[in-house]
């Protein structure tokens, strides 16, 4: 019966920390509505999330407060992965032409950089703190990302099902977003829990 009694437990603060990921996905998607606050809203996301599954008290107020303290420090990141993905969106239009060699490999190459960007992204947001500057954020995700192959799969998984389930239905994007977090935030921890 003990045993029972603790599935049931897990089973409900499983599903009751894939509620709040969904629902951090709606923060996530308001706050990244003018693009530039992306690196922000992922990172807010992040210490949400983390402070939830820690059993910690987080509110949107909260949320809310992370993001503003973010965006101060990440604002310039945002441009850069603007300018970034301006870069592969121009390189897509450019193999959509006809006769251009080798077009779907590089395609397949393009969307291979993208994922992995996004991929140091979402790591970069799972470790951010207040007071952590994003330049040792993310040379410190490039290494994880390189090192820690395993939740590098994970998370490249995670990308392309948030980008084949939102390019299918657009709506997706809301609670899709939010479970990326919650697998960014997943792998960051089990990669502290292995350092430990």
């Amino acid at each position: 019966m003990a045993v029972v009694a603790r599935r049931r437990q897990a089973f409900g603060e499983g599903f009751a920390l894939f509620a709040e990921c969904l629902l951090t996905g709606v923060w996530v998607c308001l706050a990244a509505l003018p693009v530039v606050t992306v690196p922000a809203a992922l990172a807010a996301a992040s210490r949400h999330v983390a402070a939830y599954a820690s059993g910690e008290s987080t509110t949107l107020a909260s949320f809310w407060a992370d993001l503003r303290t973010a965006l101060r420090e990440s604002w310039r990141v945002g441009l850069a992965m603007i300018g970034a993905a301006l870069v592969l969106l121009l390189n897509l239009v450019v193999l959509a032409q006809e006769g251009v060699p080798g077009r779907s490999g590089l395609a397949a190459a393009t969307f291979l950089v993208a994922a992995l960007a996004a991929t140091v992204l979402l790591r970069a947001a799972a470790a951010w703190a207040p007071g952590e500057r994003w330049r040792a954020l993310f040379a410190a995700a490039l290494g994880r990302t390189r090192d820690d192959l395993s939740g590098t799969g994970i998370l490249l998984g995670g990308v392309a099902i948030w980008a084949v389930g939102s390019w299918a239905l657009w709506l997706l994007v809301v609670p899709m977003s939010g479970c990326l977090v919650g697998a960014a935030v997943a792998v960051h921890r089990r990669r502290l829990a292995r350092e430990e």
